[in-house]
């Protein structure tokens, strides 16, 4: 992993270091001061470039187009508001998919696959242990945004949702974020509304390729905004969990990649 991580910044491989112990506690704070935490340069110049070079076939050859209409909620209708309610209001989001069994031994699988890499995580989230997926597809995802194309406005499913950027696009492309916009006891359907409008404060934060960004975006809505230029926007994602043998049904395998095995 030498000529991959840039240990001289990150020492992830030296779990019982005072420099490891440092560099986790600054992740937390920032974690959790502004929900999230960036490690910029985490990958080596050259990896970045090879970890792009290693997918680039299979993202221009075999991806699976996901393209949908959808609400922040991923629902068709929430029991407590009306269909035609504001806070439903639905709009486009488009990438190109290509799933872990398609990568074979790639810079993304091995870095997803290294120990140190969750245990890292697992410690900055405050949890004892993390597990890698059982999920053969879903383990990790590699996505690519074209020109015209973005993630729209959501909230995430899942607690954490940790992303390494591996190319930026030539304008566009920037992770845009409402902290806290809801929480467990308040939907605060009003501020979805005025976040929809374009009345709400955001925070517009781009990344460097080479980025690892891990985000809590349970009740942080968040999106990517539309990319400009011809060069793609590629994202690796990293699926952890604080349970063993984790797998996506065959409908929710069907729905992201249009297969289930």
């Amino acid at each position: 992993m030498h000529t991959l991580i840039n240990f001289d910044r990150y020492p992830l491989d030296q779990p019982d270091s005072a420099a490891w112990q440092t560099l986790v506690a600054e992740c937390r704070e920032n974690l959790a001061r502004d929900g999230l935490f960036n490690l910029p340069g985490l990958l080596r110049e050259n990896a970045i470039a090879g970890a792009v070079r290693e997918l680039q076939h299979e993202i221009e050859t075999a991806a699976f187009v996901h393209e949908r209409e959808h609400n922040i909620y991923f629902k068709k209708s929430l029991s407590d508001l009306p269909d035609d309610h504001p806070a439903l209001t639905t709009f486009h989001t488009s990438n190109r998919t290509i799933c872990a069994d398609q990568m074979g031994q790639a810079i993304v699988i091995r870095l997803y696959e290294w120990p140190p890499f969750a245990t890292f995580l697992a410690a900055v989230m405050g949890k004892p242990r993390l597990w890698t997926m059982d999920d053969p597809l879903a383990r990790v995802n590699v996505m690519a945004y074209g020109e015209g194309q973005a993630l729209n406005w959501h909230f995430d499913r899942s607690e954490f949702t940790t992303t390494l950027l591996l190319q930026a696009p030539e304008a566009g492309g920037e992770f845009e974020y409402a902290k806290d916009l809801r929480s467990e006891d308040d939907p605060n359907y009003d501020g979805v509304t005025r976040l929809l409008a374009g009345e709400e404060p955001t925070v517009l934060m781009p990344l460097e390729p080479g980025t690892l960004n891990v985000f809590r975006g349970k009740n942080t809505a968040h999106r990517v905004t539309r990319i400009e230029g011809t060069r793609d926007r590629i994202i690796a994602v990293f699926s952890y969990f604080d349970r063993p043998g984790v797998v996506f049904s065959d409908e929710d395998r069907i729905g992201f990649y249009g297969r289930a095995a």
